[in-house]
């Protein structure tokens, strides 16, 4: 995988959508979601991130990573298919720290999952963890969660679904992130 530009790599941390299967015989249920991230470089006064950075005017940082200290925030739509039209489920919110001082680098994210439709509305799922740019299929552990996700644990898995052209242009201002949560509700 090639090296990503750091507002995709952004927004690489906000993939979801959900299509719920019955727990197995681990306990773990499976979520399957997209989440379409709006790329802020791309597309002016309808971003769906925030981002600020440490700057040190034209000079090279003496760590050798210009991107080291990047912050972000995200709120990209969550929904149970790649497809713009899929049924919307919600947000995917957070923030994430380009906190590596490696090139490529990786990001240290936080993204709560939060359900307004569907099987889970009103209940949301965070996940955290490290995102290395260089990977194919980014994994986070889940830490948590509100209503029918209360003291949730587990993993996800995040690989980059693809690209939604939005423009008459064909420029891509959308991308989409599949990802898939393994969720274990401890107690009640």
């Amino acid at each position: 995988m090639s090296t990503a530009s750091p507002a995709t790599t952004l927004h690489f941390l906000t993939l979801l959508a959900v299509a719920a299967v019955a727990a197995g015989e681990d306990g773990l249920t499976h979520l399957h979601l997209y989440i379409h991230a709006t790329i802020p470089w791309f597309t002016g006064a309808n971003t769906n991130a925030s981002t600020a950075s440490l700057s040190m005017g034209s000079q090279q940082p003496p760590w050798g990573n210009p991107w080291f200290g990047s912050m972000g925030a995200i709120d990209d739509e969550l929904r149970d298919g790649p497809d713009p039209a899929s049924p919307y489920l919600g947000r995917a919110q957070g923030m994430l720290v380009q906190a590596d001082l490696g090139s490529p680098a990786a990001w240290c994210t936080t993204v709560v999952l939060a359900f307004t439709e569907g099987d889970y509305a009103g209940s949301t799922l965070v996940v955290d963890g490290r995102v290395d740019l260089a990977a194919d299929v980014v994994e986070r552990g889940v830490v948590g969660g509100t209503g029918r996700f209360r003291r949730a644990r587990g993993y996800s898995l995040t690989t980059r679904f693809g690209d939604n052209p939005t423009t008459p242009s064909g420029n891509t201002t959308v991308v989409v992130f599949e990802m898939d949560p393994f969720v274990k509700i401890i107690g009640g």
